[in-house]
């Protein structure tokens, strides 16, 4: 019906010491969609990214949608998109306090450009 897909981040350049993640993509297959197949999904996978130890997610999207989520302007924490959006480019934390302690240009893992993402 569905999924949903985490892959390491970075942040450039690193101040501390942390495990970030993104979330893309997300997906569901058209007959399925708007019966909270994604929403669920999304809240099950960011609860599975805390217990493994994620410190932060962030995310490229629509605001309306993933502010649901608690998402927020990554650029009120001083994070960046390695692709230049601004408004778009959201994070949360999945543990306390991290945000405050990092800054920089979040980087994606290597494939995400070689999709031409």
């Amino acid at each position: 019906m569905g999924y949903v897909l985490f892959s390491p981040i970075t942040i450039n350049p690193l101040q501390v010491c942390f495990d970030g993640i993104g979330l893309a993509p997300i997906a569901v297959l058209p007959r399925f969609q708007r019966q909270g197949i994604g929403s669920g999904l999304i809240r099950a996978g960011l609860e599975e990214c805390k217990r493994a130890g994620y410190n932060i997610a962030i995310v490229l999207g629509n605001p309306r949608y993933y502010s649901r989520f608690d998402f927020s302007r990554a650029s009120d924490y001083q994070l960046a998109s390695e692709y230049g959006t601004d408004k778009h480019f959201m994070a949360i934390e999945l543990q306390e306090e991290v945000l405050a302690k990092v800054k920089g240009i979040v980087k994606y893992q290597p494939e995400f450009k070689q999709a031409g993402c």
